[in-house]
């Protein structure tokens, strides 16, 4: 029933921030593309010190458009609201993160090539003495709602004897660790190295508890909108051959 009520209020959401998708820009007679994102997923799409929405995904769509000649609105919704604004129509795609996977391309998602491959860890207190699944026994483990970190999570728990509790965002999941409410959470790896890094969490990644990994992409839920997705391959791999996407990932990673 939660997960019912959340996508339920996630479509209210989105519906709430938008009033149509793939809108005609008044001074130029071009098609605007609506590309719903994520808030806070570090280093993929966060606001910065002076309060700019920045991060890879950011700038790859921007470096892409450019290339491409297309002209687009990002909107900040939230991962669970940008998915709802995709599917009912209220946005053309969506860029967050958005791990490509059989699961929901059997459910209607139109994904790009891949962008970047991540692996999601589990994630344990700075003082935590859990270094395996086996030491998960009987223990909480935080997850985010719809990601592949919940997938991995939900296909350990039953072997390794761990209950899974679900939440809306990275930060509230971090913070349920860090209070001892739950033993552990799973994230996307570069997430987390990010957020321990630059926000001083009291959290660490221990070695071997990751998945194997998987690409993000760049998703569309409507045929209609292939042309955006073509324009999307296309400027991806322009950007691979002359080392924009590099300089991004750079810029952000290291």
């Amino acid at each position: 029933m939660k997960k019912v009520l959340s996508v339920v209020l996630a479509v209210v959401a989105a519906a709430s921030l938008f009033t149509g998708c793939s809108k005609k820009d008044k001074a130029a007679g071009k098609k605007v593309w609506i590309v719903a994102t994520d808030t806070v997923f570090r280093p993929f799409e966060y606001t910065n010190e002076k309060n700019e929405f920045v991060g890879i995904d950011v700038d790859v769509l921007a470096a892409i458009a450019k290339d491409q000649g297309f002209d687009y609105e990002l909107q900040s919704l939230g991962w669970d609201a940008g998915v709802a604004a995709v599917q009912v129509g209220q946005a053309d795609a969506l860029i967050a993160g958005a791990t490509i996977k059989q699961e929901r391309i059997d459910s209607g998602w139109i994904f790009s090539d891949g962008y970047y491959d991540a692996t999601q860890t589990f994630v344990v207190t700075k003082d935590s003495s859990i270094a395996s699944f086996a030491d998960l026994a009987g223990k909480n483990v935080a997850v985010k709602n719809g990601t592949a970190g919940a997938d991995f999570a939900n296909s350990l728990k039953d072997k390794y004897g761990f209950k899974v509790t679900v939440f809306e965002d990275s930060p509230t999941m971090y913070q349920d660790v860090i209070l001892g409410n739950s033993a552990a959470c799973v994230e996307d790896t570069p997430i987390m190295a990010d957020n321990i890094k630059t926000g001083g969490l009291a959290l660490k990644i221990p070695e071997g508890m990751e998945s194997e990994g998987a690409p993000y992409g760049f998703a569309i839920m409507n045929k209609a909108n292939q042309p955006l997705l073509d324009m999307f391959n296309a400027g991806l791999k322009n950007i691979r051959e002359n080392g924009t996407y590099q300089t991004i990932l750079d810029k952000y990673l290291k």
